[in-house]
């Protein structure tokens, strides 16, 4: 008490250092966070991993290596993917894990941002080989959520040994490369679709001509069977239909350029004078 009295100064300082140090000793262990405890290097015990809470520690002795426990992202850096049919596609994605194992972490990265360094170029590499595995429609379709899949797989593999799991892999963007390429693929694709839109017009030709041929029988059956029962009538159609011919022309509008001189008495033209004059 001598002491505090005569210097309170340093006192005040010693008093507030020691409250540091009793509140550094209760590390708390939040809901989103837990922790490794570092004893002179050497990882000792887990705070947080099931319940959160306040927890213990030895000063100076004993160190904590903080872990979210939320889910984090990396991102792939941006690459260029060859498909088999050798065409290129720019892809951007991204891997969402969690640490399960803050244990395994610590022994194999020491932190978290080394764990995203680490896993990087492998989400990199594992995407590239499995798309280079397919066709390019396939990878621009929803069928590349498969591929998706069997990238995630693999990057867990990696990822265990760094105590996480891999949540998912998607791709954030996909485009064409800029300049010749692009304009190749939007060639071939045009090629393409035109070579498909000559081919639909092609069978629909063919089904015309099938069906326009069917409706020509069934209407010389129906003019066959008519004419049959009389013959009259069917001289007077086929007259009009030679004079439509004649006079007007195929599309059966007056042209003016039929110019005939008959005789009244002509029998082309008995169906106009009547067949008793």
């Amino acid at each position: 008490m001598e002491f505090v009295r005569r210097r309170p100064l340093f006192a005040g300082i010693g008093g507030l250092l020691l409250l540091l140090v009793l509140l550094g000793s209760f590390p708390i262990a939040t809901e989103t966070r837990q922790a490794v405890v570092v004893r002179f290097g050497k990882p000792v015990r887990i705070l947080g991993g099931q319940t959160a809470g306040i927890n213990w520690r030895i000063p100076f002795a004993e160190n904590i290596v903080w872990i979210d426990k939320r889910i984090r992202s990396v991102d792939m850096d941006r690459q260029q993917v060859l498909s088999t049919d050798q065409r290129r596609l720019e892809v951007d994605a991204f891997a969402r894990y969690r640490i399960v194992d803050p244990l395994q972490m610590y022994v194999s990265a020491r932190s978290e941002e080394r764990v995203s360094e680490a896993l990087r170029p492998i989400l990199g590499s594992s995407l590239r080989n499995e798309l280079g595995k397919r066709r390019f429609a396939e990878l621009l379709s929803p069928e590349r959520q498969g591929v998706m899949e069997n990238v995630r797989r693999g990057l867990d593999l990696v990822a265990r040994q760094y105590g996480a799991r891999i949540i998912d892999v998607r791709i954030k963007k996909a485009d064409l490369p800029d300049g010749t390429p692009l304009q190749s693929a939007f060639d071939r694709m045009r090629t393409d679709r035109e070579q498909e839109a000559r081919s639909i017009r092609a069978e629909g030709a063919k089904r015309a001509q099938i069906i326009r041929a069917e409706a020509d029988a069934e209407a010389a059956r129906v003019y066959a069977g008519s004419f049959g029962k009389d013959a009259d009538f069917y001289e007077f159609y086929r007259a009009m239909q030679s004079y439509q011919t004649t006079f007007l022309g195929d599309n059966g509008e007056r042209t003016g350029q039929t110019t005939m001189v008959l005789s009244p008495q002509n029998d082309y033209l008995r169906e106009f004078t009547g067949r008793n004059r």
